[in-house]
């Protein structure tokens, strides 16, 4: 007699078969959230090339051509393994972790955003590294609450910023510039 898969979330109510935790934990997917740090890589990158850009200045043609991208966006153009089993599970993942990382992603994506147009716009080497130093450590954090969020830690307590305060942070780093 094999055991059957226990449901991502045992109480909700959705049409799919059951996700195997296993299957979840094998793809590099919190089963108990239902979400993957994998998608953080696409943030990660991007503050890599902006602790880099003081050391190597033809880096930002590759932050400037940064774009934005969704949970789902991410995995749709990847190529892993796993991706159909990762998009499946962000659709029926923990309400609150999902909401949650997307809002904070919403906050990167954006902070991301204005950084790469301030770039098209610097008067000088200096105030593009200085944007991106101010950007990296304003992202830095961000990514690791994110990370924090897809693990199920302090799913619960932690406190999301509100839309006026993730406008707030953007239009800080524009006044850096």
């Amino acid at each position: 007699m094999t055991a059957q898969p226990t449901p991502l979330f045992p109480d909700s109510a959705t049409s799919r078969p059951p996700i195997d935790p296993a299957r979840l934990a094998a793809a590099n997917i919190n089963p108990k959230t239902g979400l993957a740090t994998d998608y953080l890589n696409h943030f990660n990158e991007a503050i890599m090339l902006l602790d880099l850009l003081p050391e190597m200045p033809e880096c930002i043609v590759e932050l400037i051509g940064w774009e934005p991208l969704s949970y789902e966006e991410h995995f749709n153009g990847s190529n892993l393994k796993d991706r159909e089993l990762t998009i499946a599970a962000y659709e029926v993942a923990e309400p609150i972790a999902r909401v949650r990382l997307d809002e904070l992603a919403d906050t990167m994506n954006a902070l991301l955003v204005a950084t790469c147009e301030a770039f098209q716009k610097r008067s000088s080497l200096d105030a593009a590294t200085a944007l991106a130093a101010d950007t990296a450590a304003r992202l830095k954090p961000m990514v690791a609450r994110a990370g924090a969020i897809i693990n199920g830690c302090d799913i619960e307590t932690s406190e999301d910023m509100t839309t006026g305060e993730q406008q707030a942070t953007v239009d800080a780093l524009l006044e850096v510039r």
